[in-house]
């Protein structure tokens, strides 16, 4: 028996093609909002950092009402390093709309959600958004999605997906390529008429699977997931277990509270009914991936085991002469039980203790962007640590040492191509093909992920800022050999004091800054970055001797250069195998490894020799 008056659906596509923005049209025509209440742009992306970087980085739900028939819509995140939420998100819908750029087509992370949904044998709807804009494409576009479906082994059924052409900003739909839209009517038909509705067999033992995570301080974990059958009535006892772990015994729990999806908001319910994507409080330690049942017959569901994390980063306690003066929370205690947390909600976050090393951590993740986003979300709850270089982690197949191999597509103007084709030459990048797109042109390459740490930065200078630039994990091949991480050196701090403008101008002809004057610095701290690959000591906390002697021009206004400001991921980019960067809620230093320069120079002649 299926639910008529019920759809579950996901947006997926790749990241800035316009999926938080077309949901936000669809909550408007679906009737989420009151005819005078003031809306916002992008209004799921709801967590700051989500807002300030214009991406999706949690998976959400919402709901309409359109005529009889409720429609649960999950926005998923489109960049490669949260594919983790993707891959689970997609367990609880029964379709997917595919959304895809009239200018830039494919991409390829559309590639990665479209065949983990081909394989669950979801049909899929075909969205060209930005028929807008002035550079579209939709025809070429039209059939580069034919290819990728014919690429990824898509059934008969699924190679005939319906395609509708959208403007997601205007908030329009249509059937053709040269009509106009005026609403998102054409798009809720299709989703009515060719996404299936969920089976809801009611007479079942009850039965959930939980694929998504929330959290809130005054009921704790919300599991979230869509009733796989039967029914479940609040405060009905429930028993808890896990597919991976079928020896261990069932959980017992009560059924609290539970919630459906309702526009912005959850609405409380006091029954779930098969079919139906709920949320439900008041189980302690639930996890994603469990399966909630009755305690008369507990059957675990089989989860998706996610992909395995390619990129580590060691976490420590700050142990700089600057420790504990702008962090809140410093201790390795701390660090590890919000680390921990951390793994509760993101399935494809690894966090182990190193052994013999009681203040430091390694987290592995999917990607240098899902760890930075991690290290900026800590600093912004007032944590104080420091981080080392992102490095990939290499497994041993067929007794070959093997490493992570990433897909990476390159749109760059056509003057640029040689420059791109040769940085990544020189990373053991293999070019796979070029497409001519206008006056641009399409690269795609296999590049090791380790060669592409640090890259970002030089692929804007060669591209003069109008190259675009995305990875996806691809595979493990064989390892490819040396590469040098950085063709530049630091600038290190000689002595602990305040920079004083004196010390910065002869710091200067050395290389770039990354501070103005009046900056507390330590002895072993990176001011800055030296052309030369070795590094270079500076002392910037120099005075001016003073004397009675006076002599023309001596005295002139000295000139600084304005110092080059470092975010985040620049700072991760940046960083050499020597390096640490020391984040604090206020401040990102970046140090050495050892800070005392004898040390440090012992250390390197050691290893020379």
């Amino acid at each position: 028996m299926q639910n008529e008056l019920l759809r579950n659906v996901a947006i997926i596509a790749h990241v800035d093609h316009g999926k938080t923005t077309l949901v936000d049209e669809m909550l408007k025509q679906g009737g989420a909002y009151r005819e005078n209440q003031e809306t916002v742009d992008r209004v799921m992306d709801s967590n700051d950092l989500e807002r300030e970087r214009g991406i999706t980085i949690l998976a959400k739900n919402t709901a309409i009402q359109y005529g009889d028939t409720k429609i649960n819509i999950v926005d998923t995140p489109g960049h490669a390093d949260f594919g983790g939420e993707v891959e689970r998100i997609l367990k609880m819908v029964n379709g997917v709309i595919l959304l895809v750029d009239a200018a830039e087509g494919p991409m390829p992370q559309t590639r990665f959600v479209l065949s983990r949904a081909l394989e669950l044998g979801h049909r899929v709807i075909v969205v060209v958004n930005k028929i807008d804009r002035p550079d579209q494409r939709i025809h070429e576009v039209c059939d580069e999605v034919l290819e990728l479906l014919l690429d990824l082994d898509a059934t008969e059924e699924q190679f005939d997906s319906p395609t509708l052409f959208c403007s997601g900003r205007q908030g329009t739909a249509s059937y053709s390529p040269d009509v106009a839209g005026t609403d998102l009517k054409p798009l809720f038909d299709t989703i009515l008429n060719y996404i299936p509705a969920p089976e809801a067999d009611t007479a079942a033992p009850f039965q959930m699977l939980v694929s998504s995570i929330d959290y809130n301080e005054f009921v704790g974990r919300i599991a979230i997931g869509r009733v796989e059958r039967g029914v479940l009535k609040q405060n009905q006892e429930i028993a808890v277990c896990n597919y991976h772990n079928a020896d261990a015994p069932a959980k017992k729990a009560k059924a609290v509270s539970m919630y459906e999806f309702d526009g912005l908001g959850k609405a409380p319910i006091t029954e779930a009914t098969a079919g139906n994507i709920i949320a439900m409080s008041g189980i302690g330690e639930v996890t994603i991936g469990d399966t909630i049942c009755v305690p008369e017959c507990v059957e675990p569901l089989p989860f998706v085991q996610i992909s395995a994390p390619t990129v580590e980063m060691t976490f420590a306690i700050n142990d700089s002469p600057f420790a504990g003066r702008e962090g809140k929370f410093v201790t390795s205690r701390q660090i590890r039980e919000r680390l921990f947390r951390e793994t509760l909600k993101d399935v494809s976050l690894r966090v182990s203790e190193i052994e013999g090393a009681m203040d430091a951590f390694n987290v592995a993740g999917r990607g240098e962007m899902s760890l930075s986003i991690l290290i900026e979300t800590m600093r912004r709850e007032g944590y104080e640590f420091q981080v080392s270089p992102p490095r990939v982690l290499y497994k041993e197949i067929d007794g070959k040492k093997c490493e992570p191999i990433e897909r990476l597509v390159a749109d760059v103007p056509s003057e640029c191509v040689g420059a791109v084709i040769e940085k990544l030459g020189s990373r053991k990048g293999d070019l796979l093909e070029m497409t001519p797109v206008g006056n641009r042109m399409k690269l795609e390459f296999l590049v090791p992920s380790r060669g592409l740490f640090g890259y970002r930065n030089e692929f804007l200078t060669d591209t003069r800022g109008e190259g675009i630039m995305a990875g996806v994990f691809d595979s493990y091949a064989p390892y490819k050999g040396e590469l040098s991480r950085r063709n530049t050196g630091s600038l290190v701090s000689f002595e602990t004091g305040e920079s004083v403008s004196y010390g910065l101008f002869n710091a200067q002809d050395r290389g770039a800054l990354f501070i103005g004057p009046g900056v507390e610095v330590y002895a072993g701290m990176v001011v800055g970055v030296s052309p030369k690959l070795e590094d270079v000591t500076v002392n910037v906390c120099k005075r001016k001797q003073q004397t009675n002697m006076r002599a023309s021009g001596s005295d002139e206004a000295l000139r600084l250069v304005p110092p080059r400001k470092m975010s985040l991921e620049q700072c991760l980019e940046f960083l050499g195998d020597d390096e640490l960067l020391e984040v604090t809620p206020k401040n990102l230093r970046i140090r050495k490894t050892i800070l005392n320069h004898e040390k440090r120079m012992k250390a390197l002649h050691g290893k020379k020799s």
